[in-house]
């Protein structure tokens, strides 16, 4: 039986088809998701629903499963009563989770499992995620990051997915947070045209990963798909590094309101612009489901 190639070298091959969101395929499931440690919550409560979820993106078309860790912090859970002990726990087991799911996929294909770690402001669960500037300093956010990232390494997940990170201060945190874990990871903003959600531009943005030897990937997610194509042509150029895409399905998400608003426009023919300007990890974020992950798995390999 040969082994899974390392995902960098897969990237030096071709495109990477990612899941889509977690959230919405459990939703649609039957799961209500509707408190502050969102998805999160069911690695305590339902794992099975977890695994059942990542499978449903593996027999999609996926090759690689993001975990449902993004909300997962110390802090988090400490709200609900749980402590550090089972917190960690139940971190590492939303790596097993994925892990489970890509054994029953059965897949003659290999597939990754990427480790998510969401910004603080997930962890706040009142909508900073999507603005940054949480009036932290850097220092102040490595020290926030570096414990779960040390549980979730530990975990043996392919890649560390640094997500939906709104603010260049707290990406130069998680990429001082990740040196020396020993696991690779790739960064991506959430991006409003061609700033950063806090703002910055994107050039300087991006540049931070740059010269990161731990980073296979830089690029953006959890965005509009009509950001994508210019965001990923300036990640690669700034950073010389593969790209990776995955934005939401062009729908709003409303906070206050805690509900999604407006219509869709993502559909699977935009990745080929994406892949020309540079992605070669692509999937989706928010509200996109294994149909449109299909779409996008049978586009990048058609050509």
């Amino acid at each position: 039986m040969t082994s899974t190639p390392i995902l960098a070298e897969a990237l030096a091959a071709g495109t990477v088809v990612l899941d889509g969101g977690m959230s919405n395929q459990l939703e649609s499931a039957g799961h209500d998701l509707s408190d502050e440690l969102w998805s999160a919550r069911l690695l305590a409560e339902r794992p099975e629903a977890v695994t059942e979820a990542h499978l449903a993106y593996f027999r999609a078309g996926a090759d690689v499963a993001i975990t449902a860790s993004y909300q997962a912090t110390f802090e988090g859970f400490a709200r609900r009563g749980i402590g550090r002990d089972r917190a960690a726990r139940l971190m590492a087991s939303s790596v097993e989770s994925a892990r489970e799911a890509a054994r029953r996929a059965g897949a003659r294909r290999p597939l990754w499992v990427a480790a998510s770690v969401g910004p603080y402001g997930a962890m706040l669960a009142d909508g900073s995620e999507y603005r940054g500037r949480y009036g932290l300093t850097v220092d102040e956010l490595e020290r926030f990051h570096r414990p779960r990232l040390e549980v979730l390494a530990a975990a043996g997940p392919d890649v560390l997915a640094l997500e939906t990170v709104p603010d260049a201060d707290e990406a130069a945190a998680l990429l001082r947070a990740v040196r020396g874990l020993g696991v690779p990871a790739w960064l991506t903003y959430s991006v409003a045209g061609d700033r950063t959600r806090a703002g910055q531009p994107l050039q300087e943005a991006f540049a931070l990963a740059a010269d990161a030897d731990e980073v296979i990937a830089v690029g953006v997610n959890c965005c509009a798909p009509e950001d994508v194509e210019n965001a990923a042509a300036t990640a690669a150029r700034v950073t010389g590094k593969p790209v990776v895409a995955y934005p939401n399905s062009g729908e709003t998400w409303d906070a206050t309101a805690r509900a999604w608003s407006g219509r869709a426009t993502f559909t699977a023919d935009q990745v080929r612009s994406w892949q020309t300007a540079g992605a070669r990890l692509v999937g989706g974020c928010c509200r996109v489901g294994p149909e449109a992950i299909t779409g996008i798995a049978r586009t990048l390999r058609a050509g």
